[in-house]
């Protein structure tokens, strides 16, 4: 199946990072790609790619869009535009806290009873802290908890509403928003049990760039297998289950929280970054000309990761 073989990639962050941003050709979806009738839930829409991923759906004749937020307020000022230049499209601004498990319940039974139909599901909301930093609501590091926990609920919580909406021979999608860091990880963690305590346990010494992009890689590999176990547990006729990795973007958030030091590096490398458009792109290559050869599967650069 797909990329249940995928190897490490031995190259290293600066090998993934050549062919992602240099030697990969952004494909631009077909003019008569669209959205009609459909619905689609992208969280963390309020900025960055979310936010294009949406204007780019709309612009495709979307039918309804859920942006799912953190503050509503915030969320509900960057829909401003969009129902100004779409007027005919549905455009709701729903509160969803991927720190909060509550936040999740709520929001994921929402989905299920306030909404006829939910076509596609883009998992984009993520986090790369600077600092070591646990969750207060649940005890556990912040970067596993929102890139690995609450988006593991989250997708199965989200299959019931998925699984309704799926019509014969138009399968729902769930795409994970993963990294092609996945695929350099360490993950020295890999052999302790129980596994989730260890990574609540704050690492000797500084919590310094190579252990946070540590740290941030394993959540990413988590996900791929999340991803795996999921599409166990769904047809691939019902919902398509597949993680995506959009690569370096300019304009995102995901970087906010970085040191003053390392910003002027981010700034260079976000210079070769793709644009917020480009990565919509994939995200929506990713939940329409990816088939189910993608189950379970991690899409990058355009193609399954094999």
């Amino acid at each position: 199946m797909g990329s249940i073989s995928l190897p490490p990639d031995t190259r290293g962050a600066g090998g993934h990072f050549i062919e992602t941003q240099f030697r990969t050709k952004q494909i631009r979806p077909p003019a008569s790609l669209s959205f009609d009738g459909q619905t689609v839930m992208i969280t963390g829409s309020n900025t960055g790619l979310g936010l294009e991923t949406a204007r780019t759906m709309l612009d495709m004749k979307l039918s309804h869009l859920i942006m799912a937020v953190r503050t509503v307020a915030k969320g509900e000022k960057a829909a401003a535009p969009l129902r100004k230049a779409h007027p005919g499209a549905k455009i709701d601004v729903w509160a969803l806290d991927m720190g909060d498990y509550d936040s999740i319940r709520s929001f994921a039974k929402r989905c299920e009873v306030e909404s006829p139909r939910l076509d596609i599901a883009i998992l984009n909301a993520g986090v790369w802290p600077q600092q070591w930093t646990i969750n207060p609501n649940t005890g556990h590091e912040e970067a596993v908890q929102v890139n690995y926990l609450s988006t593991a609920l989250l997708s199965i919580l989200l299959l019931p509403a998925l699984k309704k909406s799926s019509r014969p021979g138009h399968p729902s999608r769930l795409s994970v928003v993963s990294s092609g860091l996945a695929q350099v990880s360490q993950f020295p963690q890999r052999d302790v049990v129980p596994l989730l305590p260890e990574f609540d346990k704050q690492p000797a010494g500084a919590y310094n760039l190579a252990a946070n992009t540590e740290r941030y890689s394993v959540t990413k590999t988590m996900e791929l297998m999340l991803v795996l176990k999921l599409s166990e547990s769904v047809s691939a006729d019902q919902v398509i289950v597949n993680s995506v990795g959009p690569g370096l973007i300019k304009g995102t958030d995901l970087h906010r929280d970085i040191g003053f030091l390392m910003r002027g590096f981010m700034k260079l490398l976000n210079n070769a970054g793709h644009t917020p458009q480009e990565a919509a792109w994939l995200y929506i290559d990713a939940v329409t000309a990816q088939g189910k050869e993608t189950h379970g599967s991690f899409v990058k650069n355009f193609r399954l990761m094999q």
